[in-house]
């Protein structure tokens, strides 16, 4: 049982209009009251209301700040503790005042995602929806965002344990016969096996078919723009991100370093990373930056080569094409404003037709064009129902498939007719996988590792 009272701020630390201190723990109500003066004491008022106030100096008794008090009696709180929030003026000295006077209390200072924590471990929220927690506040998208919400009120969670579910009656199933092989429960037999061991994987691969767009969704799709010095990468960056990004003049070599900048196309969200020109060059600080485009080519889960449409292909441009081949890339033809001279026979030649977007970046023509290139390249024009539950996690993604795997071996075992016993472990392990998901087998050094992963006052 938690006994310990927690504090933390859980709004961004800086000016703003209000921020907010919470406070967790089975004492939390009455050690705050200790700072808190109102009309009515804290320990007497209702659950879910809010009181105006000061908190105060216990020793000098002068006022320290004008605030107000939100209680939430236990088991009614996110925590399912008692919870105080303390709302006041935004400004790191207002904060870092009630936070001193807390910390002089019964009172410790939260561990980063320890609020979450307590609300699993306490039971109401399983380990994937304390995930989905941290996804909601990653989100970049709408999308991102709905996707989150739904595996925060336990679309994903209720999944799970219905499979889970499932398995459990299987290894029920296969106790009795083991047990009591004299008896044959529900004619137990290896197609037993096998038609719950087939649903379940059924249930598992539709999960798994939106898995990479889940991911594209939590994640972002990290984007290389690529491309000889001067041909426009910078200035399609600034585009994308409609902010002035990158510097854009007409001196080659002005992009040293990799420019990063999250867009949202088509709610699907990108990392772009705007390369230095790619090109033999002399000078150092240019050459490193060279260097690191290389690598964020190599890394990049989407390619935009920018090609100058009003030049011939160029040989350092030929390198770069051969390098593109069986990725996924999409080429930029900018510049078509101007008089075209690029051939673009030498482009298709290394990637579809469809997947080469004339622009004129500096007109803001062509947009539209590559927005529904990308969509066409990961969601083959467009995202799955909304209604579907997707799977974003790594993680989820990881333990999906290692219980599919259990699954595929009991049905081969079952197949060849192996005996019942040896089946029961790999229906087993399917099951303690899916119940990694949910956290009711994850161990504790996942646990903690997972929420080391929160902000504070989360």
């Amino acid at each position: 049982m938690i006994s310990d009272n927690i504090a933390a701020i859980s709004t961004a630390v800086g000016e703003a209009g209000i921020a907010v201190i919470r406070v967790s723990g089975p004492d939390s109500i009455t050690e705050v009251e200790k700072i808190f003066k109102s009309k009515k004491p804290l320990h007497l008022v209702d659950s879910h209301t809010v009181h105006y106030g000061h908190i105060i100096d216990p020793d000098s008794k002068g006022h320290i700040e004008e605030v107000l008090v939100t209680v939430m009696r236990a088991p009614r709180s996110f925590t399912t503790e008692n919870v105080v929030e303390i709302s006041s003026h935004g400004g790191v000295i207002s904060v870092k005042r009630i936070m001193d006077l807390l910390l002089q209390l019964n009172i410790r200072v939260a561990e980063p995602g320890e609020f979450t924590k307590r609300a699993f471990l306490n039971g109401r929220i399983d380990l994937s929806q304390a995930e989905g927690v941290m996804d909601l506040i990653r989100s970049k998208s709408d999308r991102a965002f709905s996707v989150a919400l739904k595996q925060v009120e336990g679309s994903l969670s209720t999944k799970i344990k219905d499979l889970r579910h499932t398995l459990v009656e299987t290894l029920a199933h296969i106790e009795v016969n083991i047990d009591y092989p004299e008896h044959d429960v529900e004619s137990l037999t290896s197609e037993f096996i096998k038609e719950k061991s087939s649903f379940v994987m059924n249930e598992i691969a539709k999960l798994l078919k939106t898995a990479e767009q889940g991911k594209i969704l939590r994640e972002g799709i990290t984007t290389a723009i690529v491309g000889r010095p001067n041909v426009g990468k910078s200035s399609l960056l600034n585009t994308l991100a409609q902010d002035n990004r990158a510097i854009v003049t007409d001196i080659p070599g002005t992009t040293r370093d990799v420019i990063e900048e999250f867009v949202t196309i088509n709610n699907i969200p990108l990392k772009l990373l705007d390369t230095a020109g790619i090109r033999e060059t002399m000078d150092i600080v240019e050459k490193i930056g060279v260097e690191r485009s290389r690598t964020a080519f190599s890394e990049a889960d989407l390619i935009l080569m920018v090609v100058n449409a009003s030049e011939p292909i160029h040989d350092d441009e030929i390198e770069l094409l051969e390098q593109i081949k069986g990725r996924q890339a999409i080429i930029v033809m900018n510049k078509i404003d101007l008089p075209t001279q690029a051939n673009r026979e030498i482009l298709e030649r290394y990637v579809d037709p469809e997947l080469i977007v004339p622009m004129s970046v500096k007109a803001e023509e062509g947009i539209d064009a590559l927005e529904a290139a990308i969509s066409q390249l990961f969601f083959s024009g467009s995202l799955e129902s909304a209604d579907l539950t997707y799977v974003s996690n790594v993680r989820h993604i990881s333990l999906l498939k290692k219980a599919n795997q259990s699954l595929r071996d009991a049905y081969e075992a079952a197949e060849q007719y192996i005996p019942i016993d040896m089946i029961q472990i790999d229906v087993r392990m399917a099951w303690e996988h899916l119940g990694e998901i949910v956290g009711d087998t994850a161990h504790d050094a996942l646990i903690d590792q997972i929420f080391s992963q929160f902000c504070l006052g989360k």
